[in-house]
């Protein structure tokens, strides 16, 4: 089995170095409870982790996803420096087999922070665009730090281990008792903490869904964060740091969708006006399709479809389609669907579905 993964890492890295494209996901602290990075022995590959995870065999396989946010990392603003909030959230997608075997698998991470000072004042730049660790690659730092792979290349490697095995094999082979990796081949690319990965693949296994891919379709993962609606304490009410994060694990096959699978994360912490944060930071925060109809969409606005099940059936209308086609899906000025048998049973804005598609397939 060494050898084994040995081969698959030894692939994977070739194909790096030979120019893989960067990744279209986003994510992104340090992957190490603590946040510092750690060296690696192996000579460093060059080019960033691939964006897509084919896959060789025939027959049906199950697409999921998942994401796991930590907001533990959060501190108060005082006289010594500036509180912040801050967002980890780890994604995998995978698809798997009848078996439960993992036929691809792809993996990111996201990091992001919003800084305050004793007054409340908002002291970073929520508008900039957030970036996964896949799309920072050598800007994330962590070969100027001293490792000798950065941490998309190591994710990659831990991905790729990944394939071929359940996720009871892989919890079993591949992490130590401290979250780092446990197996000899795999230790020598990935030196980071990947218990939390390691998690993510196994919550995206359990949601995992026969959604219509085969095991020759291309895995493709996508992620839209932002931070835009984020907003400083008034005399009324506490100030609100606010990550929203759209996500897709989609397969591809000829360029035509043969499954997605669509979820968004909406993680808000309060802060008030002496920069001390007010919301319980020890809950984590769950995704839309996670909340169900706790979300409130029946409850709240009348709808006759939750969020989840309104992300589900435009999902489900895609399927089947190219690139073109849901990006030329007819909608009015606030991109609500205006065809009648997808707003049927979508009523909600899709031009950030549309977004994550556009970003999965180009």
């Amino acid at each position: 089995m060494k050898k084994i993964a040995l081969s698959l890492i030894a692939a994977l890295l070739a194909a790096a170095l030979a120019g893989c494209a960067g990744t279209t996901v986003v994510v992104g602290n340090c992957t190490c409870p603590t946040g510092a990075p750690t060296a690696a022995t192996e000579a460093p590959a060059e080019t960033p982790a691939p964006t897509e995870a084919p896959a060789a065999a025939d027959g049906a396989v199950r697409t999921g996803l998942a994401m796991i946010t930590d907001l533990t990392d959060c501190t108060n603003a005082s006289a010594e420096g500036d509180g912040q909030v801050k967002f980890d959230v780890d994604f995998a997608a995978v698809t798997l087999d009848e078996n439960g075997v993992i036929v691809s698998c792809l993996i990111d991470s996201l990091g992001a922070a919003v800084t305050f000072n004793t007054t409340g004042a908002i002291t970073s730049d929520v508008t900039a665009e957030v970036k996964t660790k896949n799309e920072l690659g050598e800007a994330y730092g962590m070969k100027a730090a001293g490792s000798a792979y950065e941490w998309n290349e190591q994710a990659a490697a831990v991905a790729q281990y990944a394939v071929g095995k359940t996720v009871e094999e892989l919890k079993t082979m591949a992490v130590d008792e401290t979250g780092h990796a446990d197996d000899a081949d795999l230790a020598t690319t990935a030196s980071i903490y990947i218990g939390g990965y390691i998690a993510a693949i196994e919550k995206a296994a359990a949601n995992a869904q026969d959604l219509g891919a085969s095991a020759g379709d291309t895995l493709k993962l996508a992620i839209i964060p932002s931070l835009k609606n984020t907003a400083a304490p008034t005399d009324e009410k506490a100030g609100t740091a606010q990550l929203d994060c759209d996500v897709a694990a989609v397969t591809v096959s000829g360029g035509t969708i043969t499954s997605c699978l669509i979820d968004s994360l909406q993680a808000k912490v309060g802060f008030d006006a002496a920069g001390t944060v007010t919301s319980d930071v020890t809950a984590g925060a769950q995704t839309k399709n996670e909340l169900g109809e706790a979300y409130g969409m029946k409850a709240n606005a009348g709808s006759a479809y939750e969020w989840n099940e309104q992300a589900a059936n435009f999902s489900a209308y895609v399927t089947g389609k190219a690139a073109a086609e849901v990006a030329g899906i007819a909608v009015d000025e606030k991109t609500a669907p205006t065809d009648a048998d997808l707003a049927a049973g979508v009523t909600i804005a899709i031009g950030g579905f549309q977004a994550l598609i556009a970003k999965a397939l180009g």
